[in-house]
């Protein structure tokens, strides 16, 4: 069987008090993409995980094989679930389309599509509002693959609150395969913030402004596009400069606006249409950078062939 699941970018990223847990609190708006990973099981003798995709070889290298692979947890987790603490190994396919260690949620994609694909084969019948509730287990960003769509997302960005009726938007995204580290980039915030005289303790808590859940609905990208933000932006421009050249030359390019999605370091930027997206990623990539185009929303994690 093969089981699909989106990747995401942060079309509003709102960062919180930090907590005494070491996190912080957000206020997060995100969005699924028509980039979806595909994921394949079978039964087996041993753990197995085999990677391949439309990515550049570079990156399928980096995405582990081993039982540390998200898709591999996301079957022992089923196991758990369904009180059989020792679980049968399963071989794993794993398609990929989603970058790697761009901020897009190609790991949590790939857990979740595991998830629906090992309860299936298993015929766990484990439900999808328990799968929902204890994916959080496997990360923060797993629960919104497997609901897709585009959401606020509170807490830790775990607490999903679907935006219904959101109109198609067009983008173009630039990776990099100088990845961030996610708890670099916030850390490298607070210290902006209390540099600032900001106690990064004492941030009032964060939310999504209801100007840009409207704008999202209504499907007029250049309402949406002054109200995108991310807070981590400048802590990831910070830890890598380059990120704002990429941003200039996007807009230069005739993008309506460009962000850091998430830690980064993938840079989103807003088109007001298919055609102005294809010429942005040209024109992107005729200086040197990896653009993709693409569009969202996107369905959550579905099953595809049985």
């Amino acid at each position: 069987m093969i089981v699909t699941a989106p990747g995401k970018i942060n079309v509003f990223f709102a960062v919180g008090p930090l907590l005494d847990d070491g996190f912080h609190s957000v206020a997060s708006v995100y969005q699924a993409l028509e980039l979806r990973e595909e994921v394949s099981v079978a039964a087996s003798a041993h753990w197995l995980v085999e990677v391949s995709g439309s990515l550049p070889e570079e990156q399928i290298e980096m995405v582990p094989t081993g039982e540390e692979n998200l898709v591999v947890k996301a079957a022992k987790l089923i196991a758990d679930l369904a009180g059989h603490p020792e679980a049968k190994p399963v071989a794993f396919d794993i398609f990929k389309n989603v970058p790697v260690a761009g901020g897009m949620g190609g790991g949590s994609a790939d857990a979740a599509a595991a998830l629906l694909a090992v309860n299936r084969l298993w015929q766990t019948e484990i439900s999808q509002e328990i799968l929902m509730r204890e994916s959080v287990k496997l990360g923060a960003d797993v629960p919104f693959a497997l609901l897709g769509g585009t959401a606020i997302g509170l807490g830790r960005g775990e607490q999903l609150e679907p935006i219904i009726d959101v109109k198609p938007l067009n983008w173009v995204l630039v990776t990099s395969l100088d990845g961030l580290s996610t708890p670099a980039v916030y850390s490298r915030l607070d210290e902006l913030r209390a540099e600032r005289g900001i106690d990064p303790t004492n941030v009032p808590q964060p939310a999504v402004p209801i100007e840009l859940v409207e704008a999202l609905v209504e499907g007029d990208p250049t309402k949406l596009a002054p109200l995108l933000k991310n807070d981590l932006q400048e802590a990831a421009i910070d830890l890598k400069p380059q990120l704002a050249e990429v941003i200039a030359a996007g807009v230069a390019a005739g993008a309506l606006t460009g962000i850091v999605s998430g830690s980064g370091p993938t840079i989103v930027f807003l088109a007001d249409s298919e055609e102005s997206a294809n010429t942005i990623a040209n024109i992107l990539s005729l200086t040197g950078h990896d653009a993709i185009v693409t569009t969202g929303p996107s369905v959550g994690t579905i099953l595809e062939i049985n």
